[in-house]
């Protein structure tokens, strides 16, 4: 999506940054006349070769290359696309990022998408804990030495075996949402759940969005794994 972000909001956003502050707030810098120099947190080193330059707007490792600017900091360091570390440097300013109409559509549809991958995430694990069939699901995870606090931490949930459990759970919106992510199918007559009696793994995106489920089978499925598409 980068060529929808305006190329003279990028410019002046990484005019305006601090560069020393923001990743200063990250790694431990230690000043060096005009510049910065850190151990590199891209590669394992006990001399310090990472050196940053607030004036001239940049970073570079003598020992493994890397280097950019402010976007690429936050893309490396923090695992974020383009758009993402864009995002994050303006949210730092105080900025909207000025979206084309276009742009804007296409990030409504997949807050639309991710939302709803979101509710069924919740919906599985309510009821992986109160569900009158989910025992099977926690006898299962504490054989396996998955305790509740460790599958809580991963949002693991149960997926129960009625065939339309979560359809029945969403509103109409959502359950558009669900089909189109196919997590739901319709190739049927109606509305059916994808995952019917199985451990569920919601599958996140670097931030912590859900963007598919996995989900293992507690009976004698052919399949023993299967997945949403992202």
């Amino acid at each position: 999506m980068s060529g929808l972000i305006p190329q003279h909001f990028v410019e002046n956003l990484l005019d305006r940054i601090d560069l020393a502050e923001l990743i200063g707030s990250r790694i431990t810098l230690k000043k060096a006349g005009a510049n910065y120099k850190a151990c590199c947190p891209f590669h394992d080193e006990k001399t310090p070769s990472f050196n940053v330059r607030p004036d001239k707007g940049f970073y570079h490792c003598f020992g493994c290359g890397a280097h950019g600017d402010a976007i690429a900091f936050l893309q490396e360091y923090e695992n974020l696309s383009f758009t993402e570390a864009v995002e994050s440097l303006a949210a730092h300013l105080g900025l909207d990022v000025p979206y084309d109409e276009s742009a804007k559509a296409s990030m409504r549809k997949s807050q639309s998408l991710t939302g709803a991958l979101e509710q069924a995430k919740d919906f599985y694990r309510q009821c992986l804990k109160q569900h009158p069939s989910a025992s099977l699901a926690r006898d299962y995870l504490q054989h396996r030495g998955v305790d509740a606090e460790t599958a809580e931490r991963f949002a693991v949930g149960y997926a129960p075996p009625e065939g339309d459990a979560l359809v029945r759970h969403v509103d109409k919106d959502t359950l558009e949402a669900l089909i189109s992510v196919k997590a739901v199918t319709d190739r049927y007559e109606r509305p059916r759940d994808l995952f019917r009696n199985r451990l569920m793994f919601p599958i996140r995106n670097s931030r912590g969005r859900t963007v598919a489920f996995g989900g293992r089978t507690l009976g004698d499925d052919k399949a023993k794994y299967i997945n949403s598409p992202e």
